[in-house]
């Protein structure tokens, strides 16, 4: 749906006999989940939709109950006043719940838990600061369509409006950055809200959903039935593409002979990689994944030409430059993929295929719009291309091939080793990838190591890469990457944070010390806030204005990161040396029974490259400092 967009289709749930308890937990990888959902009887509430006859129970009860029978596992939350009625049936509940040490944390959690499993991630915070704590993940949430659902405590409802002690207009400070929010005074109300907050937050474009419950709602008595009836006129997403526009964008692809698939986070967050890979092959066209999109499809394939965007591949970014055809699948022509967006791909016409109505033709116009879920639009597409082919022939690609082949052999990704000595960033994230392999989940913060992540960790599957792309939200790695090892516990789950970042929300170590949650952090110190200080190398003449934090190599170390994850409970080591990078990392990860902290001391000069200056055409991407590609456009 489209953001900010009016809610609500009158749907009445499908009730099925079962067991009043929620049932126990099941693999619940986000690859599993989607063959659930596609296997799951037709009914717009979420869980196993067992019929629990009228009990009468307060408000604060009927929340957990809501909670346990839309099959949620596992909470993460913190505490307060207007939220301590919910908190006592909630110690009684088989719902796992784990106390953070920051709402935020909570917030981006649940984030983390929702991106690997596919299922909606649950955060909940008291009123007032509680509630605002939450903002910055709800807003993150939104920006990268992530399923989740905000569960706010609330003064009571008589008093709402008057400056009570910690009362904050949350549902008004919300409603920009939520697919809605809802403010319940009426316990009877709480079965019904949930079970739409849960629909709205998994259905459509994904994104997070707050519920603020008032405390008079939470103690007051109600009765309890289940399951409720959902009651959204006028939601109603489109899921099935259109038959005549899927045909004319076969007919495009015919007749192309430059295309490319511009491959988006919406092909991942539709669990679509394998329809993908489908339609690839079909029509041999190359492959670019986003940075919302990493994994969608195997690097490794000889059709993935790269990542596109400010710090894209040259073979990427060409590609998109020099493409006759974009066959754009959930993607959304940001800023940082289009750079000047004049002057995108400007020989191409567009094919977009996409959940949500408002992104089509909203930066690019696109000459074929197509509104549904990719999951059913690319099947339907590979099939209308494969008749397409049988009719008109299946076009010789074969000069383009060759143009973006000498690309990739000619611009690979690489780095430069750094000249005073200290260790390149781009091995230390290299390595942490060899050594983990593809089955690992990767978490980055925001910055410097957040490009480093995405360019040199080779991602074969999706869910593996978790980042905040739209937000960019510092402190977003290491609680996102708690809630990802609680949604995939079995997996390696690595936090690769800069110095700057992980001083965010570093208290959430103690959240995963004392929960057994066994991640591996993994701090890119450059001593500094990298990605600002690279704009100050080159566009303010190295004026390094407030950019340098003391933590590493010859300065203070202010905190000690050691000392600090020490004390936090954690496995703590430090890297300075190329020579004891892979010890390090095998060592880490030899390490789990605890979460581990790895201090990198690296090279404060490291820079990312290639890079396209922002406010310049992607045709002026460059892949050192004032080198610019040399090539001849293809004919």
């Amino acid at each position: 749906m489209s953001k900010g967009s009016p809610i609500s289709p009158s749907l009445m749930a499908a009730k099925s006999a079962g067991a009043q308890k929620a049932p126990e937990k099941v693999d619940r990888t986000a690859e599993s989940v989607a063959v659930d959902a596609a296997a799951a009887p037709l009914s717009p509430v979420l869980g196993p939709n067992n019929v629990v006859p009228p009990t009468v129970m307060t408000g604060s009860q009927a929340i957990v109950r809501s909670l346990e029978e839309l099959g949620v596992d596992d909470i993460f939350g913190l505490p307060g006043g207007a939220i301590l009625p919910t908190y006592d049936p909630l110690m009684a509940s088989s719902m796992n719940h784990i106390l953070v040490r920051h709402e935020q944390g909570a917030g981006h959690a649940a984030q983390g838990y929702a991106m690997v499993t596919g299922r909606v991630g649950v955060c909940i915070a008291t009123s007032g600061p509680g509630a605002t704590n939450l903002v910055t993940s709800i807003m993150d949430a939104h920006m990268d369509s992530v399923p989740m659902v905000a569960i706010t405590g609330q003064v009571a409802s008589g008093v709402i409006g008057t400056d009570a002690f910690q009362e904050a207009d949350i549902v008004g400070i919300t409603m920009p950055i939520t697919k809605h929010s809802f403010l319940v005074t009426d316990p009877n109300d709480i079965p019904h809200v949930m079970a739409e907050a849960f629909h709205l937050a998994s259905t459509g474009r994904p994104g997070p959903v707050l519920v603020d419950i008032a405390k008079d709602a939470q103690v007051g008595q109600m009765t309890f039935s289940w399951p409720p009836k959902i009651d959204l006129p006028g939601y109603r997403p489109v899921v099935r593409g259109h038959n005549k526009q899927v045909r004319e964008a076969a007919k495009l692809i015919a007749a192309s002979r430059k295309p490319v698939l511009y491959v988006g986070g919406g092909v991942v967050k539709a669990h679509a990689s394998a329809e993908l890979m489908e339609l690839a092959l079909a029509t041999g066209a190359p492959v670019v994944t986003t940075l919302m999109a990493r994994g969608a499809f195997p690097d490794s394939h000889p059709q993935h030409v790269g990542m596109p965007g400010m710090h894209g591949s040259v073979s990427a970014v060409t590609a998109l430059q020099q493409a006759d055809l974009l066959i754009t699948l959930g993607a959304r022509f940001d800023d940082r993929v289009t750079g000047v967006l004049k002057t995108f791909a400007p020989y191409a016409k567009v094919i977009h295929a996409d959940i949500d109505p408002a992104e089509i033709s909203k930066n690019r116009t696109a000459d074929v719009p197509i509104v549904g879920s990719v999951k059913e639009i690319i099947p339907e597409l590979t099939e209308a291309v494969k008749t397409q082919f049988e009719q008109s022939g299946t076009p010789d690609l074969g000069s383009w091939w060759a143009f973006l082949g000498n690309l990739r052999d000619t611009y690979p990704l690489g780095w430069t080793e750094p000249e005073d000595g200290l260790t390149a960033p781009q091995r230390v994230i290299s390595r942490i990838g060899e050594l983990t392999g593809p089955e690992g989940i990767y978490v980055a913060g925001v910055g410097q190591h957040q490009m480093w992540a995405a360019q040199f960790v080779k991602y074969e599957r999706p869910h593996a890469w978790l980042n905040s792309g739209g937000a960019g939200t510092m402190g977003y790695a290491v609680p996102a990457a708690m809630g990802a090892k609680v949604g995939a516990p079995d997996r390696v789950v690595w936090a690769i944070d800069g110095d700057g970042c992980f001083q965010m929300t570093n208290q959430e170590l103690a959240t995963c010390a004392i929960n057994n949650i066994p991640i591996k952090v993994a701090i890119i110190n450059n001593s500094s806030l990298g990605m600002v200080r690279q704009w100050q190398t080159l566009f303010y003449e190295g004026r390094y204005s407030n950019t340098d934090l003391n933590t590493g190599h010859d300065t203070v170390r202010i905190p000690d990161f050691v000392k600090l994850a020490d004390a936090y409970g954690c496995a703590a080591l430090r890297c300075e040396r190329d020579e004891d990078i892979d010890a390090t990392i095998q060592k880490a990860l030899q390490i789990n029974d605890r979460p581990v902290v790895i201090d990198f001391v690296v090279s404060p000069n490291s820079m990312v490259w290639p890079m396209v200056p922002s406010g310049v055409s992607n045709d002026q991407i460059q892949v050192a400092r004032n080198m610019t590609p040399v090539w001849e456009e293809e004919d």
